[in-house]
This record gives structure tokens, sequence and C-alpha cells, in this order.
């Protein structure tokens, strides 16, 4: 039986390492951090509140982890809000999930007066920051009751999270997974090897991402340690290597490169290190050659999956050191099955392109509150991901293109329905279409390409400030392109194959 509960249970035994290596390089063992996670459950259950829903925004700590931990313990469900949303998003996030208590800290205390102004009801804040609590919240600490509580009846279909991810139809989507699908998550990257026995991992990823969530719950499954940045910085991470012996990096391919082009950089200071794992998107070939050749000692995992699946796929350092498989997404780990089918859902032929489909314990079990949706992508039992690819005869699948309408960007999911929505409101705005195109930096970058009424300028740092209060940063148009009229088919819709061909022409692929 799956469950995310029996993480804590195995918390009682002590493997001799920490679980957690503070910032300030305190650690903290793994019965005391047990102890702390069902104390901190029999504190969220005596609140007079009846929501069953915790959101936390928030930078990465230790107490995020306790906190979602405790919360499943005690039979909650764990919100993790995404730090970059803009405060308009942040309040449908509260709104949809219905969250009761809201955990903030010194970096996102200052959103709450205007989400409030929206119109966000938050009946509880807690404190999670260092200095003096604010008035009207809750100290963090003082949630952390004498007497721990006994696990709650949960089952492997209880909620334990909800995650959002952004939506086709420019509203977010809020993934619920349940006590097996997160534990299984965990369990796959585990069988994958993508956790070294006995590492202190440095987890730069935010936990709003299920990824970061999923390498995190590994390495508490192979009670090993984990190194916490609040978030990442080249500087934070060197100082979490050389301070707090940080011998595993956990990264996204942006990450990775700007660590690489830091000034600063010294490969010498990550000599020790022993693994890599990177996912979130693809990392281009080019700078994976240059990981490589920067960390000869470091063994290299990608991870692929998606909000909806958790960590469901990845290429092990076999085949990055023995197989010219960069490109590659990687193989299906043991709790996942995962094919490549057509438009009918009938798979096809190994070597043949078509849409990834997944299968196993971690995939998600809803969307919340939107069934139709739900239906759309969950059909007898298989997560169609909208993803295109193939799959060669050793089940190695290779990414080529997006069926959905979406762009990855720094690792961030962008849904180009979202962005062209907040540029069509602009007034000087007639047409717009938003693709992504190839990016150095961040793999893909999201391109504006508009159409203007009569009379009418516009340059990209308007549609920028018009989208600040509208959208996260990370989904505001970075390139722009102005044309007379937009490409339509004979239905009058945008031809956006058309537009996306001209900036993909030089690629093997149409992703990145």
């Amino acid at each position: 039986m799956f469950l995310l509960n029996q993480i804590v249970e195995g918390m009682d035994v002590d493997p001799g390492l920490p679980a957690f290596i503070d910032p300030d390089g305190s650690a903290i063992s793994y019965p005391e951090f047990g102890r702390r996670i069902r104390r901190l459950a029999s504190g969220l259950t005596q609140s007079e509140d009846e929501f069953a829903a915790i959101g936390i925004l928030a930078l990465n700590s230790r107490q995020y982890l306790e906190l979602m931990l405790a919360a499943a313990w005690a039979g909650k469900v764990a919100v993790p809000l995404n730090l970059r949303w803009s405060p308009r998003e942040l309040a449908f996030g509260i709104a949809d999930a219905g969250i009761g208590t809201l955990l903030v800290d010194e970096a996102t205390a200052p959103l709450l007066p205007e989400l409030l102004k929206l119109g966000a009801s938050i009946p509880r804040i807690i404190w999670l920051g260092d200095g003096e609590c604010p008035a009207g919240m809750v100290p963090y600490e003082t949630l952390l009751a004498d007497a721990p509580l006994q696990a709650a009846a949960v089952t492997e279909t209880s909620m334990a999270a909800v995650v959002y991810t952004g939506g086709t139809t420019g509203q977010s989507r809020g993934v619920v997974h349940t006590q097996a699908s997160l534990m299984a998550s965990a369990l796959n990257w585990v069988c994958m090897g993508g956790v070294p026995p006995a590492s202190r991992c440095l987890l730069s990823l935010p936990l709003f991402h299920v990824g970061a969530i999923g390498i995190a719950l590994a390495q508490m499954l192979q009670r090993a340690t984990l190194v916490m940045v609040p978030a990442f910085r080249t500087d934070l991470v060197r100082d979490a290597v050389l301070r707090r012996g940080a011998d595993v990096l956990a990264a996204v391919p942006t990450m990775i490169g700007m660590l690489l082009d830091d000034p600063d950089f010294d490969a010498d200071v990550y000599r020790d290190l022993r693994a890599i794992a990177y996912g979130a998107s693809p990392m281009p070939t080019a700078l994976l050659q240059r990981v490589m050749n920067c960390f000869p000692n470091a063994r290299l995992t990608q991870a692929y999956g998606m909000t909806e699946v958790g960590l469901a796929v990845g290429l092990t350092d076999r085949w990055h050191r023995e197989h010219d498989m960069l490109a590659a997404a990687g193989q299906p780990g043991p709790l996942y099955a995962v094919r490549v089918v057509n438009d009918r859902g009938d798979e096809v032929p190994r070597g043949t392109m078509g849409e990834v489909a997944f299968s196993g314990p971690g995939i998600m079990a809803c969307y919340l509150s939107q069934p139709e949706l739900t239906a759309e992508v969950l059909r007898d039992g298989w997560l169609y991901s909208g993803d295109i690819g193939v799959m060669d005869a050793a089940g190695i699948i290779t990414l080529l293109d997006r069926k959905k309408d979406m762009i990855v960007s720094g690792a961030e999911n962008v849904y180009s329905v979202e962005v062209e929505n907040a540029l069509s409101s602009h007034p000087a705005v007639r047409q717009c279409a938003v693709i992504g195109v190839p990016d150095d930096r961040f793999g893909e970058r999201v391109h504006a390409i508009v159409a203007l009424h009569e009379d009418q300028m516009v340059d990209l740092d308007d549609l920028r400030q018009h989208c600040a209060p509208l959208l996260a940063g990370y989904k505001h148009p970075r390139s722009l392109e102005v044309m007379a009229n937009l490409p339509l088919s004979s239905m009058g819709k945008i031809l956006k194959a058309e537009l996306r061909a001209r900036h993909w022409s030089n690629s093997a692929r149409s992703v990145n």
C-alpha cells in the first residue's frame, strides 16, 4: 500500500545521517524531524477553521516540507503556490483550492494587502519568517503542539496536495495528487537511481513544482540528507557545496547554465559533486557537453514528467556516457508504463511519432473541480500528455514537439492562450499569437506576434507593462514581432504552425 505517511513513519529510525542541514549549518535528525511533523500536525488539527486546504506561499525551507508532510499526516491538503504568480493569479488559487490557512515569509508577506484587495479570504495566516511576527499572524513555531498526533485515517486515494499548472483555456488548473501518487513518484525516482545513497542533495528547484517535491521525498525515502537554498542563486549554491557539503545538485537546465556562466565559477569547488539531476525542460546538447566536461565525476540523470504525472521517465547516466542519446528524455521507471499513441489512442510502432501517454500509480487523480478537463486528458487509466515524441526499441523516448499550445521557458510551463488573453486586452492590439522560439538561456522564450489597430503603435516594454498586473513575470513576452496581418486558415484561425516554422527551421525538433 503506497502512502505518503509511510515516509514520516520511517523517520523513527535514525540512519545516522541528518534529514536536513539548514543554512546556518545546523542539522536535524530524522527522528527529531518526524517528531516535529507529528507535533505540527497536531497543531493544525486544533485550528478552529474547517478548511482542509493549507496554502504555502514561501521560499524553500525545511519548514516548507515539514508543513507538507504534517498536512498529509493530519489528513489535510497542502497547496504550494507559485511564487512567480501575479497577485491576481494567487487570489484565484487561494479561492479555487479553498485555502483556509496560508503560510507566508518575508519575501511574500508584502503581497497580502493586494491579495485582500482582490477579494482573497484567508481566515488564518501563519508567519514563517525569521523576524518578528507581524500583527494578525500566527508564529509558525507556536503551531507545534506538545503532544504529537496519531496519523489520520487516510487511504491511497486520499488527497495530499494540489499543485497548480497552466491552463489551455487561460486559467490555471489545480492538479490533485494523492497519498499514493506522491509516494509513487518519489519511489520511482529512487528506482531510477536519481538519488545516490547517503548523499547530501542540494535542492534549488522551487517546492511549488511536483519535480522538486518528488526529489525531496525520494531523498527522505533513502534516508539521505537534504540541503535547501531559499531560491536559486549561484552564490548560494557555491556556499551550500563549500560549507554544508552538498554533493548532489538538483536543478533545471537554465540554472545549471547560469552556474557555469557565473564569472566566479570554479570547477574545483564542485570536484566532489557525485550526481546532477536535471529536468522540467530538455537540456540543450551543447550545454550538456559543457556539464559533462566541467563535472566529470558527477553522475547525470534527466527526469521527464509533468505536474499531472510526477517523475515518470529518466535518462540515466549510462545513456549519457555510453550512448549518443543526449537529446532523449529517457526510459520509463518501473512504476510507470509509457506508450506512444495516434489520435485514436492506439499505440503506434516503435520509431513512429505520436502522443506520449502515461499510466501508473504516480499520475494525478484529477483536475480540481474540473471534470470535463480531467476527462480530456485522463482516459481508461492513461494520462495523455500533449507531448509528441517517438520511442525506440529500447523504450527510450525522444520528444519532438507539443500537441498542446504550450511553451517551456526556464522550466516553467506557459500556455500561449494565457498570454494571448492578456495581450488582446491592450487597446492597440487587433490580433495576436504567442509562440515559443529557441533561446540559448531559457530553452524557449515567449515570443509575441501582433497586428495593431490602424494608427496604433506599441513596443515590447508597453506590452510587458500591460501584462504586469495580469500575469507572472515568466509569462511576459520576451520578444516581439509586429505584422500587418497574421496568417489565417480558411476558418479564420491563426496559423501558428506557419509562424513557428520560421523560427524552428534550423532545428531537428520543435521544442527545447
